[in-house]
């Protein structure tokens, strides 16, 4: 072995934080989604390392559709919901959902739970860490193997950080009897991935559905429209 490729296996060992997201043999825990996945360095997000996606069109829903794709495989996803926004049939029970009562204990349950070691991925929707909480946050997801994904624009310390973008030219429309386009079945966004070393995107569709209305705010209490007073 040359000094030069001696001198790059030293380095690796002793600052693996240091190579480009390419060259690193990290684990990753897969989301299911192939296109997904083709633009993630290791196939997946990286085990035990931060990464932030930009909060936009589509980001919740590849994040919520990797989480079921944890749990389908035998492993374990956690969801903390900071600003209490999911409600209705849009959530399915599988992953592990946390509401916190307010931005620190959702800071707090988001450190438990990474460092915990006992889920491979981990999501935090609706807050903004300032750097010495990242801090806090990428050392939890170390020291706990967990692959720690933020719906944030704060992207100081993430091994990984995502944006999607909206196609709107690219949006598939069910057309009215008329020929006029009357409802969105499915829309396109092109997601980025950026690393060190690594920069990929690709262009993903996503299906819509729709939820049933509901009167009242909180899924736990009974809808009662139709009822006779």
């Amino acid at each position: 072995m040359s000094r030069s490729a001696a001198a790059r296996v030293l380095l690796a060992a002793r600052f693996p934080d240091a190579l480009p997201a390419a060259q690193r043999g990290w684990s990753s825990v897969p989301s299911g989604i192939a296109g997904l996945d083709r633009i993630l360095p290791s196939g997946g997000f990286q085990r035990g390392r931060l990464s932030v996606w930009a909060p936009a069109i589509g980001s919740a829903a590849l994040l919520r559709a990797a989480a079921l794709h944890t749990v389908a495989g035998g492993e374990r996803a956690a969801w903390i919901d900071a600003r209490h926004t999911v409600a209705g049939a849009c959530w399915r029970a599988a992953p592990v959902l946390v509401r916190p009562s307010g931005p620190m204990a959702g800071l707090r349950a988001t450190e438990e739970l990474a460092r915990s070691g006992g889920f491979a991925l981990v999501v935090l929707d609706g807050l903004d860490p300032e750097t010495t909480e990242l801090v806090r946050l990428s050392r939890a997801a170390r020291e706990g193997s967990s692959a720690l994904v933020l719906l944030t624009r704060a992207t100081a310390l993430a091994a990984l950080r995502l944006v999607s973008r909206p196609l709107l030219a690219e949006y598939a429309w069910r057309r009215s009897r008329v020929g006029d386009a009357d409802e969105i079945r499915a829309v396109k966004v092109q997601v980025e991935a950026r690393a060190s070393g690594w920069f990929a995107h690709e262009t993903i569709s996503l299906s819509l559905w729709r939820d049933d209305l509901r009167l009242s705010v909180e899924t736990g209490w009974p809808d009662r429209r139709g009822e006779r007073r």
